[in-house]
This record gives structure tokens, C-alpha cells and sequence, in this order.
């Protein structure tokens, strides 16, 4: 059952509903394809301000060994120092300095975002998606967005160069949101 309320009417606190959001990327493999996979853990809040949307903020932590892109071997080497290095830097995070409304339904985030503890800034465009309540009564809130990366910023550089020109990893990674978020009470 879909309900359609008013923006002033979402304003207030919520949380990232875990098993209804999906935190994912994707990057070239051999420069011919796109792997991709996703984090299965992670945590996030926002405060959500329908009537001035420039006043809300979000923030997200990444665990990162949780990073699974259907392939044990591929993933465990994801987690060494090559690339995430999880031992040393158990978390990605993401914390918003800035956020713009584009259009009715489609919103600008700016924000810090921090891998192996280097910090850049990125701006992901995110499109509300509707809002309903749940048969238990909860109040969702959706949004998707996506953003692209150079892992290079983010001290990211394993790679190896293939025989015929070219590198096995591409440097730009797209990081994917699927956002279900629930209005705390």
C-alpha cells in the first residue's frame, strides 16, 4: 500500500533499512567488462528537511569486509592492502557538507567521502524515488544515486597490465545507492 505525502511531511530522522537497501559498485575488469558487487554491511542515518531540503544531512559507514562480489577468491583479494586493505581501515564513509535540490524529484549530495583513510569530496545526484508506509506502519523513504570515482584518489592502485595494452582493473569505479529509509519515531 503506497501513500503519497507531502515533502514538509517527511521531515525528521531516519535510518537505513539494511535488508531493503543496496550499497554497490561496479569497475571494468580487462578493460572488455563490468564486474560488480556490493557491501552487505553497513549502517546510515539522516535528517530529512521536506520544507528546506538544503538543511538535511546524511551519514554512512561501509564495512568493508563485507565486500562481496560473488567470488570468494576475487573478494579476499579485495580485502588485502592491494586494494581496501579491511584490516587497517574497517570502514568507508560518507558525510554530507552541502545537499541541492535539482528538480522536484531529484537532488544534489555533496559530501566528504573517506576510503582508506584519504577524504575527497564527491557529489552524487540522487532521484527521490516515492515514499509509502509499510504494512507495519513505517514511514520509507527511497532514493537511488550513483557516483563515479578514481580509486587512485583514494590510494586505491593494485593493478597489472594486460598483454595486450591496457591495465586488469579500471580506475573509475561507480558507486551505486538503493536507499530504503525509515523514519524513526
Amino acid at each position: 500500500m503506497t501513500t503519497t505525502t507531502a515533502l514538509a511531511e517527511l521531515t525528521g530522522d531516519y535510518v537505513l533499512d539494511p535488508s531493503h537497501t543496496r550499497i554497490g559498485f561496479v569497475a571494468r575488469h580487462a578493460m572488455v567488462t563490468k564486474v560488480g558487487g556490493a557491501f552487505h554491511r553497513f549502517e546510515g542515518t539522516a535528517h530529512l528537511d521536506g520544507t528546506d531540503p538544503s538543511r538535511s544531512t546524511a551519514r554512512i559507514v561501509i564495512k568493508t569486509e563485507s565486500i562481496d562480489t560473488g567470488v570468494e577468491k576475487r573478494d579476499e583479494h579485495l580485502r588485502t592492502n592491494d586494494f581496501l586493505d579491511t584490516p587497517n581501515f574497517p570502514d568507508i564513509t560518507f558525510r554530507t557538507t552541502k545537499i541541492e535540490t535539482v528538480s522536484d524529484e531529484e537532488y544534489r549530495v555533496t559530501g566528504d567521502l573517506t576510503i582508506k583513510n584519504t577524504t575527497k569530496p564527491v557529489s552524487i545526484d540522487f532521484e527521490y524515488t516515492g515514499n509509502a508506509v509499510d504494512p507495519f506502519g513505517n514511514l520509507r523513504v527511497g532514493l537511488e544515486g550513483s557516483v563515479a570515482i578514481s580509486r587512485k584518489d583514494y590510494g586505491v592502485t593494485w593493478n597489472a597490465a594486460l598483454e595486450g595494452g591496457g591495465v586488469l582493473v579500471s580506475d573509475k569505479v561507480v558507486l551505486e545507492f538503493d536507499i530504503s529509509a525509515i523514519k524513526k519515531s
